[in-house]
């Protein structure tokens, strides 16, 4: 049995720093000179994160030739650590984004492009993608792994917080915060529902509702009931330093200290070209998909924080991969 000593794990670290240092531009050299070959290709990736880096492995390792088109901003960018993710746990996301990158650059038929799709085309063999409002490939499937936009609440101090000490998901990051001073921003049921789950994490915990509370008297006695405050004051800004919350400053000129905050941001797709091509949307507003990750639309796929409420990196793994093998699936029932 192979065992891996101290100076093999140090080089492979070493190898893995180094590819993340890489500028993209390095990366993608010899794989843009074998693009200009073939323009044609069995499956294009909109997004080049997780989901689709996880798509284009189980295409790659099944033969299928792809393209995967990243604009380069994933939503988790800020976040310094991913957590929950079992053999990854601990590690920065772009690390592991980095890595992926390089593993699956090794598959011969799978290549990847830095860009932004600005148009999609159904034809009659597929679809033509446009890149930068210039380049087309065509390819007979999509898969759209675009994530999603985060709309910021109008505080100041959020933005530069989020993902570092405002957080959306206590799976994520609720034992890095235990037994913290944290809050939950929000109001209504989805908040209460929030709270709640929160409270598994502290007892030092507060509902900031900013402006008058929306709970019904139900849901205000249960929080007392458990010794979790509500707050209506109106938020004025969030004190931090670079990114890590120290406390709220109210609108009336009050403080209070806090270490963590939860919030229930607003969200709207990254990419509209999925409802452009008649993809339809829940209720919530993700893609609609079934089990193997089919939208509505015959031949577009989608997986990711597109599709799910739950944004783990660990989720859009295995969503992508699931939708790399179905579409593989469905291909061969298509040709055989």
């Amino acid at each position: 049995m192979y065992t891996m000593t101290r100076g093999h794990f140090i080089t492979l670290g070493a190898t893995a720093a180094g590819a993340m240092l890489l500028p993209l531009r390095t990366m993608a050299l010899p794989i843009r000179k074998r693009m200009n070959e073939n323009q044609q290709f069995d499956v294009i990736i909109v997004g080049g994160s997780y989901s689709s880096l996880a798509a284009g492995m189980a295409l790659g390792r099944a033969l299928r030739r792809v393209l995967i088109v990243d604009s380069g901003l994933p939503s988790n960018r800020q976040t310094p650590y991913s957590h929950n993710f079992i053999t990854q746990d601990g590690v920065p996301p772009l690390e592991i984004a980095a890595l992926a990158r390089q593993q699956v650059a090794r598959y011969a038929t799978v290549e990847l492009r830095n860009g932004l799709v600005t148009d999609v085309i159904r034809t009659e063999h597929g679809f033509d993608v446009h890149v930068d409002n210039s380049t087309a490939y065509s390819a007979a499937k999509l898969v759209f792994a675009t994530g999603v936009r985060d709309v910021m609440p109008d505080i100041k101090g959020f933005a530069e917080c989020w993902g570092i000490s405002v957080l959306h998901c206590p799976y994520c990051h609720g034992y890095e915060v235990r037994d913290e001073v944290t809050g939950v921003l929000g109001n209504g049921d989805k908040a209460f529902e929030l709270t709640r789950l929160i409270s598994n994490w502290t007892k030092e915990l507060t509902l900031f509702t900013n402006g008058p509370s929306t709970l019904t008297t139900e849901q205000t006695a249960k929080l007392g009931d458990h010794h979790i405050r509500i707050v209506e004051a109106e938020i004025g800004e969030l004190e931090h330093i670079q990114g890590h919350i120290e406390g709220i400053r109210f609108k009336d000129g009050a403080a209070t200290h806090i270490k963590a905050l939860y919030s229930l941001t607003a969200f709207e797709q990254h990419c509209s070209i999925p409802q452009r091509l008649g993809c339809e949307l829940t209720q919530e507003g993700y893609i609609t998909v079934d089990p193997q990750q089919r939208t509505s639309m015959h031949g577009i796929y989608a997986c990711g924080d597109n599709t799910t409420r739950l944004r783990t990196v660990a989720n859009a793994v295995a969503m992508g991969t699931t939708a790399g093998m179905m579409l593989n699936k469905e291909l061969i029932a298509e040709e055989f």
